[in-house]
């Protein structure tokens, strides 16, 4: 570092504010980021499709393709793998899954250390992974490419372990802040997933990153909710219907742990199949069979947002819906399974959305207009399913509110994340993020509570053993 660099960069790194004005640069970083990755989605979908977003209105020809009819389903995933596959194993292996738990695992035992290459091959493998047919999110990319931003600004000013850990989760909030147009959602993402504490300093840090990523990205996407098209006429009619609500939270939490179940037994099983075999390739290959799933259900082409908003409008009967929710899980395990890169925060909550808009339409034959609009029940069951498969409950009441644009479901929601965070903790130990970590034998849950007892006993407020 220069003389003429080092003077600024050491003011950074030693002055109390110095924390906050490197997170407004991440936050902008982030921004950008977000900006990028969803114009790369944007345009490897179209590339492959000829539309901007592709599945939602079932089985029709690929506008650039339309000679190879259904077969374009099936080769599509296996194209796009062939190309990201090699640029993964090459130079960010890391970038390989659904992003999160690498992040975690960085910020809980490298120092916030990632490496810079990751954002650039994160954002390039899970765009094509998407546009290519991948059923997985936006928002795990999102958060390793803003969380490697930010750890690769702080890494260049020499930033001290316990800032550099704060960067990395600023770099997540600004980025999930800025996909999803929902600054709260990206500041308790931050503080509760990736950073899993929440002092005074770090949290003003991230609350500065998320703010201004969002502020920078809403003159270019607007200012509307992200699921904007939500009725907001949702709302309980009587104070019993809260025992529909609690009913539904149990039922959304064990369809999250089953998500978590089926997205490992399926990584386990392709692991397996492929043992011994060119890691490179694996995304090919498997590609064929996420591509055949495709072709039996179109609507799980990519993140599959337009399908959301079609089951909320009515369009699918209830077996129809009941189906969605399953081939999700299987579709996006697949995905992941086979090797692909993305995220599960998107699918989680289509997940949700399906269960829940299926428990709406059961509960409104059963009790009429009572027991309220059946889309109440879809935002339930996203917050239901979220919240069981990460137990961040705060994340899912932010995140189902904000991106409806609808407050009046706060008090349903934080009923339903408590709920399912609860029954979550009863059924299993892991996360659906940390439990890729403890698979390997990296139990960052038990690192944080032996940091925390150590700090305690050095400082001497440790209670000794009678």
């Amino acid at each position: 570092m220069s003389a003429n660099m080092s003077r600024p960069a050491g003011w950074l790194r030693e002055n109390r504010y110095g924390l906050f004005v490197v997170a407004l640069v991440v936050g902008a970083g982030s921004a950008v980021g977000a900006l990028v990755f969803r114009f790369l989605v944007l345009g490897f979908t179209w590339l492959a499709t000829g539309y901007q977003e592709f599945g939602q209105d079932g089985r029709i020809d690929s506008a650039h393709a339309p000679w190879l009819g259904p077969l374009f389903y099936v080769l599509a995933p296996a194209v796009g793998g062939l190309i990201y596959g090699p640029v993964v194993y090459r130079w960010a292996r890391e970038a390989r899954g659904h992003g999160v738990p690498e992040v975690m695992l960085a910020v809980a035992e490298r120092g916030g250390r990632i490496r810079p290459q990751v954002a650039v091959v994160k954002a390039f493998a899970s765009a094509l992974t998407i546009g290519s047919g991948g059923s997985v999110g936006r928002e795990g990319p999102i958060v390793q490419i803003g969380s490697a931003l930010a750890s690769s600004l702080g890494q260049a000013i020499r930033m001290p372990t316990s800032r550099l850990r704060i960067l990395v989760a600023c770099g997540a909030a600004g980025g999930i802040s800025a996909t999803f147009n929902a600054p709260i959602t990206g500041v308790f993402f931050g503080a509760e997933i990736i950073l899993r504490e929440i002092s005074a300093g770090s949290l003003f840090a991230i609350m500065l990153s998320s703010m201004v990523a969002d502020a920078i990205v809403r003159p270019l996407i607007g200012d509307a909710p992200f699921l904007a098209q939500f009725p907001h006429s949702a709302s309980l009619e009587h104070s019993a219907d809260y025992l529909l609500v609690a009913a539904l939270a149990v039922i959304a939490a064990f369809v999250g742990q089953l998500f978590k179940w089926v997205l490992y037994a399926v990584e386990d099983l392709c692991d397996r199949l492929w043992a011994g075999r060119p890691e490179w390739a694996r995304p090919a290959v498997g590609g064929l069979l996420v591509g055949l799933l495709l072709l039996a259900l179109p609507q799980l082409y990519g993140v599959g947002y337009p399908v959301m908003f079609r089951a909320l409008d009515g369009h699918y009967t209830l077996w129809f819906l009941v189906l969605l929710a399953a081939a999700k899980i299987f579709a996006t395990s697949l995905t992941l399974g086979v090797g692909g890169s993305g995220g599960v925060f998107a699918p989680s909550l289509f997940v949700g959305l399906m269960t829940g808009t299926a428990y709406g339409v059961v509960v409104d034959q059963l009790f009429g207009d009572a027991a309220g609009s059946p889309a109440l029940y879809a935002a339930i069951g996203m917050a239901g399913v979220f919240a069981s498969g990460t137990r961040a409950p705060l994340t899912a009441l932010a995140s189902v509110v904000e991106m409806t644009g609808d407050f009046t479901l706060a008090l349903p929601v934080m009923l339903t994340g408590a709920i399912s965070t609860l029954v979550s903790r009863s059924i299993s130990y892991g996360t659906v993020y940390t439990q890729k970590l403890l698979r390997r034998g990296q139990d960052i849950e038990r690192l944080q509570d032996y940091e925390y007892r150590r700090m305690m006993h050095a400082r001497g407020d440790e209670p000794s053993a009678a």
